[in-house]
């Protein structure tokens, strides 16, 4: 009785580690979709509106999407609290904050990152320019995600409990 509750425990925990893995594969798309729309939200306040760039991080931090809404209010609460900090060392510190809790990769953190050096310090014309190029390159980062989500999905839930029953085996 002792070996199947033990079986169970192992099946069970590699099954977690494999949802787990494929959960940030599934979740990736669409947190790339939401920051997208939120881009072109912001391209929309700057190019239309003429927002500055601290009430239109406001705007966005209630208006995004949920997921990544943070991004946005971290970057407006350094752009707020911190006297003489660029729009860049925001966007930076931003970035860092939001990233660890997110399901993006480092080349989607390049092109964040890429973005804030163009934030704040260039007239409308060229901000648009800089979140347009930024949209487009996030549109590619899209495609590529749905193709490893397609891919890896299943293959990790499976894996996850596969290499549970494996170990189960080895050990019995």
């Amino acid at each position: 009785m002792l070996k199947l509750m033990g079986s169970l425990v192992i099946i069970f925990s590699f099954g977690l580690i494999g949802v787990f893995i494929a959960r940030s594969y599934a979740l990736r798309p669409e947190e790339l979709r939401s920051l997208q729309a939120a881009l072109q939200m912001l391209e929309t306040e700057i190019a239309y509106a003429a927002t500055p760039l601290a009430d239109a991080l406001l705007s966005l931090s209630a208006r995004a999407d949920q997921r990544v809404r943070p991004l946005f209010a971290y970057a407006l609460k350094e752009l707020s609290a911190t006297p003489g900090c660029t729009a860049q060392e925001a966007w930076d510190k931003a970035l860092k904050n939001f990233y660890p809790q997110a399901a993006l990769t480092k080349s989607d953190l390049v092109i964040l990152g890429n973005l804030g050096r163009a934030l704040g310090i260039s007239d409308r014309q060229d901000q648009v320019r800089h979140l347009r190029l930024a949209s487009e390159q996030i549109g590619a980062e899209i495609a590529r995600a749905q193709n490893a989500a397609f891919k890896y999905v299943k293959l990790w839930n499976y894996l996850g409990f596969l290499g549970g029953l494996v170990l189960v085996l080895l050990l019995y």
